[in-house]
Protein backbone atom coordinates (compact mmCIF):
# COMPACT_ATOMS: atom_id res chain seq x y z
CA UNK A 1 0.00 0.00 0.00
CA UNK A 2 1.12 3.58 -0.68
CA UNK A 3 0.09 6.90 1.09
CA UNK A 4 -1.95 9.23 -0.65
CA UNK A 5 -1.74 12.69 0.47
CA UNK A 6 -2.59 14.30 -3.39
CA UNK A 7 -6.01 13.02 -3.10
CA UNK A 8 -6.55 15.10 0.12
CA UNK A 9 -7.96 18.93 -0.12
CA UNK A 10 -8.14 22.16 1.70
CA UNK A 11 -11.64 20.61 2.79
CA UNK A 12 -10.56 17.46 4.41
CA UNK A 13 -10.21 17.54 8.30
CA UNK A 14 -7.06 17.43 9.71
CA UNK A 15 -5.53 13.82 11.05
CA UNK A 16 -6.68 11.56 8.21
CA UNK A 17 -4.66 9.84 5.78
CA UNK A 18 -5.65 8.38 2.44
CA UNK A 19 -4.04 4.81 1.25
CA UNK A 20 -3.91 3.30 -1.62
CA UNK A 21 -4.45 -0.25 -1.18
CA UNK A 22 -4.02 -2.01 -4.33
CA UNK A 23 -1.05 -1.15 -6.73
CA UNK A 24 -0.47 -3.37 -9.58
CA UNK A 25 0.15 -1.00 -12.81
CA UNK A 26 -1.74 -3.34 -14.95
CA UNK A 27 -4.18 -5.09 -13.27
CA UNK A 28 -7.63 -3.04 -11.46
CA UNK A 29 -7.70 -3.67 -7.99
CA UNK A 30 -11.63 -3.27 -6.03
CA UNK A 31 -13.00 -3.00 -2.93
CA UNK A 32 -16.12 -6.14 -2.82
CA UNK A 33 -19.65 -4.74 -2.84
CA UNK A 34 -20.11 -2.46 0.15
CA UNK A 35 -22.84 -4.63 1.57
CA UNK A 36 -20.61 -7.95 1.77
CA UNK A 37 -19.44 -9.13 5.33
CA UNK A 38 -16.41 -9.26 4.09
CA UNK A 39 -14.28 -8.00 7.33
CA UNK A 40 -13.21 -9.75 10.45
CA UNK A 41 -15.06 -8.57 13.85
CA UNK A 42 -11.94 -6.82 15.22
CA UNK A 43 -11.56 -4.79 11.80
CA UNK A 44 -8.00 -5.37 11.39
CA UNK A 45 -8.43 -7.43 8.53
CA UNK A 46 -10.81 -7.39 4.75
CA UNK A 47 -11.00 -9.39 1.69
CA UNK A 48 -10.84 -7.48 -1.57
CA UNK A 49 -10.33 -8.42 -4.96
CA UNK A 50 -8.27 -8.44 -7.89
CA UNK A 51 -8.95 -8.23 -11.95
CA UNK A 52 -12.59 -7.05 -11.16
CA UNK A 53 -14.72 -4.16 -10.65
CA UNK A 54 -17.31 -2.62 -7.47
CA UNK A 55 -19.93 -4.76 -9.26
CA UNK A 56 -18.08 -8.19 -9.35
CA UNK A 57 -16.11 -10.29 -11.59
CA UNK A 58 -16.19 -12.03 -15.11
CA UNK A 59 -16.42 -15.96 -13.93
CA UNK A 60 -13.81 -16.80 -16.46
CA UNK A 61 -11.20 -14.05 -15.78
CA UNK A 62 -7.97 -16.27 -14.84
CA UNK A 63 -6.24 -13.58 -13.48
CA UNK A 64 -9.50 -12.75 -10.43
CA UNK A 65 -8.74 -13.55 -7.37
CA UNK A 66 -10.17 -12.64 -3.97
CA UNK A 67 -7.47 -11.22 -1.43
CA UNK A 68 -6.52 -10.65 2.36
CA UNK A 69 -6.37 -7.44 3.41
CA UNK A 70 -4.16 -7.17 6.15
CA UNK A 71 -4.04 -3.63 8.05
CA UNK A 72 -1.95 -4.61 10.91
CA UNK A 73 0.65 -5.41 8.45
CA UNK A 74 0.55 -2.34 6.53
CA UNK A 75 -2.01 -3.83 4.43
CA UNK A 76 -0.13 -6.19 2.89
CA UNK A 77 -2.04 -8.56 0.55
CA UNK A 78 -2.27 -12.69 0.11
CA UNK A 79 -4.04 -14.51 -2.15
CA UNK A 80 -7.38 -16.80 -0.53
CA UNK A 81 -8.47 -17.78 -3.81
CA UNK A 82 -7.09 -19.77 -6.55
CA UNK A 83 -9.99 -21.13 -8.73
CA UNK A 84 -11.32 -19.32 -11.60
CA UNK A 85 -15.17 -18.33 -11.12
CA UNK A 86 -14.59 -17.75 -7.34
CA UNK A 87 -17.28 -15.26 -5.83
CA UNK A 88 -19.57 -14.58 -3.36
CA UNK A 89 -17.13 -14.39 -0.68
CA UNK A 90 -17.97 -13.97 3.05
CA UNK A 91 -16.13 -14.03 6.06
CA UNK A 92 -17.46 -16.00 9.23
CA UNK A 93 -18.93 -13.90 12.10
CA UNK A 94 -16.14 -15.17 14.18
CA UNK A 95 -13.69 -14.13 12.01
CA UNK A 96 -11.77 -17.76 11.17
CA UNK A 97 -13.18 -18.45 7.24
CA UNK A 98 -13.67 -17.25 4.41
CA UNK A 99 -16.64 -19.20 2.66
CA UNK A 100 -17.40 -19.04 -1.00
CA UNK A 101 -18.44 -20.08 -4.36
CA UNK A 102 -16.83 -21.13 -7.71
CA UNK A 103 -18.95 -20.74 -10.51
CA UNK A 104 -18.73 -23.57 -13.42
CA UNK A 105 -22.72 -23.12 -14.22
CA UNK A 106 -24.40 -22.47 -17.39
CA UNK A 107 -28.26 -21.74 -17.79
CA UNK A 108 -29.70 -25.50 -17.42
CA UNK A 109 -26.64 -27.06 -16.07
CA UNK A 110 -22.86 -26.81 -14.74
CA UNK A 111 -21.54 -27.33 -11.29
CA UNK A 112 -21.79 -24.89 -7.86
CA UNK A 113 -19.64 -25.50 -5.48
CA UNK A 114 -19.90 -23.94 -2.04
CA UNK A 115 -16.10 -23.87 -0.42
CA UNK A 116 -13.92 -22.38 2.28
CA UNK A 117 -10.45 -21.39 3.33
CA UNK A 118 -9.07 -20.19 6.96
CA UNK A 119 -7.76 -17.02 6.49
CA UNK A 120 -4.39 -17.95 6.55
CA UNK A 121 -4.77 -19.51 3.11
CA UNK A 122 -5.03 -23.57 5.08
CA UNK A 123 -7.51 -25.94 5.57
CA UNK A 124 -9.34 -25.04 2.22
CA UNK A 125 -12.60 -27.52 2.07
CA UNK A 126 -15.46 -27.98 -0.23
CA UNK A 127 -18.57 -28.11 1.86
CA UNK A 128 -21.29 -29.09 -1.00
CA UNK A 129 -21.48 -29.41 -4.91
CA UNK A 130 -24.43 -28.61 -6.60
CA UNK A 131 -24.83 -30.19 -9.94
CA UNK A 132 -28.25 -30.99 -10.66
CA UNK A 133 -31.84 -29.35 -9.86
CA UNK A 134 -32.35 -27.81 -6.59
CA UNK A 135 -34.38 -29.76 -4.32
CA UNK A 136 -38.18 -30.58 -4.80
CA UNK A 137 -37.75 -28.51 -7.88
CA UNK A 138 -36.50 -28.12 -11.73
CA UNK A 139 -34.23 -25.84 -11.09
CA UNK A 140 -30.40 -25.90 -11.81
CA UNK A 141 -29.38 -22.53 -10.90
CA UNK A 142 -26.53 -20.17 -13.04
CA UNK A 143 -25.74 -16.94 -13.35
CA UNK A 144 -24.66 -16.66 -9.92
CA UNK A 145 -25.20 -13.20 -8.28
CA UNK A 146 -21.74 -12.52 -7.03
CA UNK A 147 -23.11 -11.01 -3.51
CA UNK A 148 -23.38 -13.94 -1.54
CA UNK A 149 -24.69 -13.17 3.02
CA UNK A 150 -23.96 -15.08 5.93
CA UNK A 151 -26.32 -15.36 9.09
CA UNK A 152 -24.86 -13.81 12.23
CA UNK A 153 -24.50 -17.59 14.10
CA UNK A 154 -22.64 -18.67 11.16
CA UNK A 155 -25.15 -21.03 10.77
CA UNK A 156 -26.45 -20.11 7.16
CA UNK A 157 -25.86 -18.88 3.79
CA UNK A 158 -27.57 -17.57 0.83
CA UNK A 159 -26.91 -16.36 -2.22
CA UNK A 160 -29.36 -15.82 -5.43
CA UNK A 161 -29.30 -16.93 -9.07
CA UNK A 162 -30.85 -17.46 -12.46
CA UNK A 163 -33.20 -20.85 -12.42
CA UNK A 164 -34.17 -20.97 -16.52
CA UNK A 165 -32.67 -23.24 -18.61
CA UNK A 166 -32.63 -21.26 -21.79
CA UNK A 167 -35.04 -23.16 -23.48
CA UNK A 168 -38.30 -24.94 -21.44
CA UNK A 169 -38.11 -22.99 -18.50
CA UNK A 170 -39.09 -19.32 -18.22
CA UNK A 171 -36.65 -16.79 -17.04
CA UNK A 172 -36.65 -16.53 -13.18
CA UNK A 173 -34.61 -16.02 -10.50
CA UNK A 174 -34.11 -17.51 -6.88
CA UNK A 175 -32.94 -17.17 -3.64
CA UNK A 176 -30.56 -20.24 -2.24
CA UNK A 177 -29.59 -20.69 1.90
CA UNK A 178 -27.16 -23.26 2.85
CA UNK A 179 -27.26 -24.93 5.90
CA UNK A 180 -22.99 -24.70 6.49
CA UNK A 181 -23.18 -28.13 9.06
CA UNK A 182 -25.54 -30.23 7.43
CA UNK A 183 -23.95 -29.20 4.04
CA UNK A 184 -27.51 -29.40 2.71
CA UNK A 185 -29.55 -26.38 -0.12
CA UNK A 186 -32.90 -25.20 -0.21
CA UNK A 187 -34.74 -22.54 -3.07
CA UNK A 188 -36.66 -20.53 -0.50
CA UNK A 189 -38.30 -18.34 -2.85
CA UNK A 190 -38.17 -17.30 -6.52
CA UNK A 191 -40.03 -15.67 -9.33
CA UNK A 192 -39.35 -13.26 -12.61
CA UNK A 193 -38.79 -9.98 -10.69
CA UNK A 194 -36.06 -10.80 -8.78
CA UNK A 195 -32.81 -10.56 -10.80
CA UNK A 196 -31.15 -8.40 -8.64
CA UNK A 197 -31.86 -9.95 -5.29
CA UNK A 198 -29.15 -7.73 -2.95
CA UNK A 199 -29.95 -10.48 -0.23
CA UNK A 200 -28.56 -9.61 3.13
CA UNK A 201 -29.08 -11.21 6.29
CA UNK A 202 -29.76 -9.16 9.19
CA UNK A 203 -27.00 -9.07 11.59
CA UNK A 204 -28.60 -9.35 14.27
CA UNK A 205 -27.31 -11.72 17.35
CA UNK A 206 -30.95 -12.16 18.40
CA UNK A 207 -32.04 -15.54 17.43
CA UNK A 208 -35.29 -15.15 15.20
CA UNK A 209 -34.30 -11.40 13.73
CA UNK A 210 -30.82 -13.17 12.68
CA UNK A 211 -33.28 -15.26 10.39
CA UNK A 212 -34.02 -12.54 8.49
CA UNK A 213 -32.78 -11.67 4.78
CA UNK A 214 -33.49 -8.57 3.22
CA UNK A 215 -34.35 -8.67 -0.79
CA UNK A 216 -34.85 -6.77 -3.57
CA UNK A 217 -37.58 -6.91 -6.02
CA UNK A 218 -37.00 -5.17 -9.28
CA UNK A 219 -40.35 -4.91 -10.67
CA UNK A 220 -40.55 -4.51 -14.56
CA UNK A 221 -37.30 -6.25 -15.46
CA UNK A 222 -37.02 -8.09 -18.38
CA UNK A 223 -34.87 -10.67 -19.78
CA UNK A 224 -34.06 -12.83 -22.52
CA UNK A 225 -34.26 -16.59 -22.72
CA UNK A 226 -30.52 -16.69 -21.23
CA UNK A 227 -31.29 -14.75 -18.16
CA UNK A 228 -29.45 -11.59 -19.73
CA UNK A 229 -30.95 -8.79 -18.24
CA UNK A 230 -32.33 -6.05 -20.42
CA UNK A 231 -34.24 -3.73 -18.60
CA UNK A 232 -33.38 -3.55 -15.28
CA UNK A 233 -36.30 -2.26 -13.46
CA UNK A 234 -39.60 -0.35 -15.10
CA UNK A 235 -43.00 1.31 -14.04
CA UNK A 236 -42.62 2.40 -10.34
CA UNK A 237 -39.81 0.66 -9.78
CA UNK A 238 -37.84 -1.58 -7.14
CA UNK A 239 -38.89 -2.33 -3.99
CA UNK A 240 -37.58 -4.22 -0.72
CA UNK A 241 -38.43 -6.79 0.97
CA UNK A 242 -37.75 -8.88 4.14
CA UNK A 243 -38.11 -12.62 4.15
CA UNK A 244 -37.10 -15.67 7.13
CA UNK A 245 -35.11 -17.89 5.34
CA UNK A 246 -37.03 -21.02 5.24
CA UNK A 247 -39.46 -18.53 2.78
CA UNK A 248 -42.05 -17.34 5.15
CA UNK A 249 -43.05 -14.33 6.62
CA UNK A 250 -42.80 -11.97 3.39
CA UNK A 251 -42.67 -8.69 4.56
CA UNK A 252 -41.87 -4.98 2.83
CA UNK A 253 -39.83 -2.96 3.80
CA UNK A 254 -41.84 1.23 3.62
CA UNK A 255 -39.84 2.63 0.68
CA UNK A 256 -40.52 3.68 -3.00
CA UNK A 257 -43.07 2.58 -5.60
CA UNK A 258 -45.46 5.81 -5.12
CA UNK A 259 -44.67 7.43 -8.54
CA UNK A 260 -42.27 9.63 -7.00
CA UNK A 261 -40.05 8.27 -4.87
CA UNK A 262 -37.75 5.55 -5.75
CA UNK A 263 -35.20 3.07 -4.65
CA UNK A 264 -31.93 3.67 -6.01
CA UNK A 265 -30.72 -0.27 -5.38
CA UNK A 266 -28.94 0.06 -2.68
CA UNK A 267 -29.31 -1.05 1.16
CA UNK A 268 -28.09 -2.05 4.15
CA UNK A 269 -28.84 -3.04 7.69
CA UNK A 270 -28.06 -0.32 10.30
CA UNK A 271 -25.06 -1.87 12.00
CA UNK A 272 -26.85 -4.91 14.11
CA UNK A 273 -30.08 -3.48 14.80
CA UNK A 274 -33.36 -4.03 13.12
CA UNK A 275 -33.21 -0.93 10.93
CA UNK A 276 -32.61 -0.70 7.50
CA UNK A 277 -31.51 2.43 5.19
CA UNK A 278 -31.92 2.49 1.67
CA UNK A 279 -30.60 4.98 -1.09
CA UNK A 280 -33.85 6.96 -2.98
CA UNK A 281 -34.28 8.98 -5.47
CA UNK A 282 -36.96 11.87 -6.12
CA UNK A 283 -38.57 12.97 -9.02
CA UNK A 284 -40.14 16.41 -7.28
CA UNK A 285 -37.41 17.57 -5.50
CA UNK A 286 -34.91 15.67 -7.75
CA UNK A 287 -32.50 14.76 -5.01
CA UNK A 288 -30.96 11.79 -3.53
CA UNK A 289 -32.21 10.47 -0.31
CA UNK A 290 -31.06 8.36 2.56
CA UNK A 291 -34.40 6.77 4.64
CA UNK A 292 -34.48 4.45 7.23
CA UNK A 293 -37.47 2.22 7.54
CA UNK A 294 -38.55 -0.98 9.53
CA UNK A 295 -40.20 -4.21 8.01
CA UNK A 296 -44.06 -4.45 8.40
CA UNK A 297 -46.59 -7.17 6.65
CA UNK A 298 -46.82 -6.65 3.10
CA UNK A 299 -50.02 -5.36 1.29
CA UNK A 300 -49.11 -5.83 -2.31
CA UNK A 301 -46.09 -4.66 -3.45
CA UNK A 302 -47.14 -0.89 -2.10
CA UNK A 303 -43.79 0.98 -0.68
CA UNK A 304 -43.80 3.52 1.11
CA UNK A 305 -48.02 3.57 1.03
CA UNK A 306 -47.90 0.19 2.85
CA UNK A 307 -49.48 0.40 6.22
CA UNK A 308 -48.06 0.67 9.19
CA UNK A 309 -45.11 2.17 7.33
CA UNK A 310 -42.37 3.36 9.47
CA UNK A 311 -39.60 5.77 8.10
CA UNK A 312 -37.00 8.12 9.30
CA UNK A 313 -35.94 10.62 6.39
CA UNK A 314 -32.33 10.98 7.88
CA UNK A 315 -31.13 13.36 5.24
CA UNK A 316 -33.58 15.79 5.60
CA UNK A 317 -31.39 18.51 7.00
CA UNK A 318 -28.58 18.57 4.10
CA UNK A 319 -28.79 21.37 1.63
CA UNK A 320 -29.51 19.33 -1.25
CA UNK A 321 -28.98 15.31 -1.08
CA UNK A 322 -27.38 13.90 -3.27
CA UNK A 323 -26.20 10.12 -1.58
CA UNK A 324 -26.22 7.10 -3.13
CA UNK A 325 -24.28 4.37 -1.73
CA UNK A 326 -22.78 4.14 1.81
CA UNK A 327 -22.55 1.77 5.03
CA UNK A 328 -22.72 2.09 8.61
CA UNK A 329 -20.41 0.65 11.39
CA UNK A 330 -21.93 -2.61 13.30
CA UNK A 331 -23.03 -0.43 16.14
CA UNK A 332 -25.13 2.00 13.79
CA UNK A 333 -24.13 5.18 15.06
CA UNK A 334 -21.52 6.51 11.93
CA UNK A 335 -22.59 5.96 8.13
CA UNK A 336 -20.30 7.33 5.58
CA UNK A 337 -21.57 7.84 2.28
CA UNK A 338 -20.42 8.84 -1.65
CA UNK A 339 -22.17 12.05 -2.79
CA UNK A 340 -22.48 14.29 -6.17
CA UNK A 341 -21.72 16.21 -8.04
CA UNK A 342 -20.76 12.78 -9.81
CA UNK A 343 -19.33 14.93 -12.68
CA UNK A 344 -16.88 16.76 -10.12
CA UNK A 345 -15.18 13.63 -8.93
CA UNK A 346 -17.95 12.85 -6.69
CA UNK A 347 -16.96 12.96 -2.44
CA UNK A 348 -17.22 10.73 0.49
CA UNK A 349 -19.15 12.29 3.60
CA UNK A 350 -19.23 10.96 7.47
CA UNK A 351 -22.22 11.51 9.61
CA UNK A 352 -23.22 10.21 12.75
CA UNK A 353 -26.94 8.35 13.76
CA UNK A 354 -29.06 9.42 16.18
CA UNK A 355 -32.21 7.98 17.34
CA UNK A 356 -33.01 5.39 15.58
CA UNK A 357 -36.64 6.15 13.81
CA UNK A 358 -36.50 9.66 14.99
CA UNK A 359 -33.55 11.78 14.78
CA UNK A 360 -31.93 12.68 11.20
CA UNK A 361 -28.42 12.56 10.66
CA UNK A 362 -25.78 14.94 12.26
CA UNK A 363 -22.70 16.25 12.67
CA UNK A 364 -21.78 15.39 8.49
CA UNK A 365 -17.89 15.87 7.57
CA UNK A 366 -16.72 16.02 4.32
CA UNK A 367 -13.73 13.91 3.74
CA UNK A 368 -12.04 13.85 0.09
CA UNK A 369 -13.71 13.69 -3.33
CA UNK A 370 -12.26 10.03 -5.11
CA UNK A 371 -11.53 12.03 -8.06
CA UNK A 372 -13.29 9.34 -9.91
CA UNK A 373 -14.93 9.12 -13.41
CA UNK A 374 -17.93 7.88 -11.52
CA UNK A 375 -18.65 5.33 -14.22
CA UNK A 376 -20.70 1.88 -13.19
CA UNK A 377 -17.01 0.27 -13.01
CA UNK A 378 -15.75 3.00 -11.08
CA UNK A 379 -18.56 3.15 -8.52
CA UNK A 380 -17.08 4.57 -5.23
CA UNK A 381 -19.13 2.52 -2.95
CA UNK A 382 -17.79 3.53 0.38
CA UNK A 383 -18.19 1.40 3.55
CA UNK A 384 -16.73 1.51 7.29
CA UNK A 385 -14.83 -1.50 9.14
CA UNK A 386 -17.30 -2.53 11.74
CA UNK A 387 -15.39 -0.31 14.74
CA UNK A 388 -16.23 2.77 12.46
CA UNK A 389 -13.17 4.13 12.72
CA UNK A 390 -11.57 3.43 8.79
CA UNK A 391 -13.51 4.42 5.58
CA UNK A 392 -12.82 2.39 2.10
CA UNK A 393 -13.93 3.48 -1.19
CA UNK A 394 -12.83 2.33 -4.79
CA UNK A 395 -11.50 5.15 -7.63
CA UNK A 396 -10.02 5.19 -10.95
CA UNK A 397 -8.17 8.60 -10.58
CA UNK A 398 -5.03 7.07 -11.33
CA UNK A 399 -6.52 5.57 -14.73
CA UNK A 400 -6.82 1.79 -13.53
CA UNK A 401 -9.56 0.73 -10.51
CA UNK A 402 -7.95 0.24 -7.00
CA UNK A 403 -8.64 0.08 -3.67
CA UNK A 404 -8.58 2.67 -1.07
CA UNK A 405 -8.75 3.64 2.38
CA UNK A 406 -9.18 6.55 4.95
CA UNK A 407 -7.98 6.52 8.63
CA UNK A 408 -8.04 8.65 11.45
CA UNK A 409 -11.54 8.92 11.21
Amino acid sequence: MKLRPDLLDERSPEGIEVVQLTTEEDVSGSHIYMEAQIFTPDSKRLVLHRSATPHGSDKDDPEHRYLLCDLESHGELSPLTYETGATGPSISPDGRWLYYFVNETEPGGGRLTLRRVGLDGSDRETICVLDEPLPGTQFRPSRIYPLSTISSDGRRMAISGFLGDGKRIAPSWGLMVFDLTEATVELVIHGPSLCNMHPQYCRSLDAEASRDIMIQENHGNESDPLGRITKLTGGRGADIHLIRDDGSDFRTMPWGRDGNEFCQGHQCWRGRSQWAITSTSTRDVGQAQLIEGRAVRDAGHMGLNTPGAIRNDLTREFPDPQFYHFGTDVEGTRLVSDAGPLDKGGAIYLARLGKPGEEPLCDFRYLISPRSSCSKDAHIHPFLSPDGTTAFFNSDESGLLQAYMIRGL
